[in-house]
């Protein structure tokens, strides 16, 4: 089953928390790479960093938290909170995936 998952970053958070962990975040999530099938960070309309997305492959939302808590990043205080939301993806690479009647 795919998840998405939003963080928002804490606003007062260190400036460079994220530079300080970015090396180790990305390791873990390419040591993950068949869970977390795409992951980025976000930008609000003012150009200010709001936090980041994940898409995941798991089996269930307690493996997703799972994935979430083990994330380098988690507690270092740079995320605020997060929200896992189920995707069904009915289109990608350029075609649907579904065929309804």
């Amino acid at each position: 089953m795919k998840f998405i998952i939003l963080f928002e970053d804490e606003a007062n958070a260190d400036p460079g928390i994220r530079e300080t962990h970015m090396a180790e975040h990305l390791s873990f999530l390419e040591t993950h790479s068949d869970n977390v099938v795409s992951a980025g960070p976000l930008t609000g309309s003012d150009g200010e960093g709001w936090g980041g997305l994940w898409i995941v492959d798991a089996a269930s939302v307690n493996e997703v938290e799972r994935l979430v808590h083990e994330d380098p990043f988690w507690p270092t205080g740079l995320r605020k909170s997060y929200t896992i939301l189920a995707w069904k993806q009915v289109y990608g690479a350029g075609r649907r995936l579904i065929y309804p009647d």
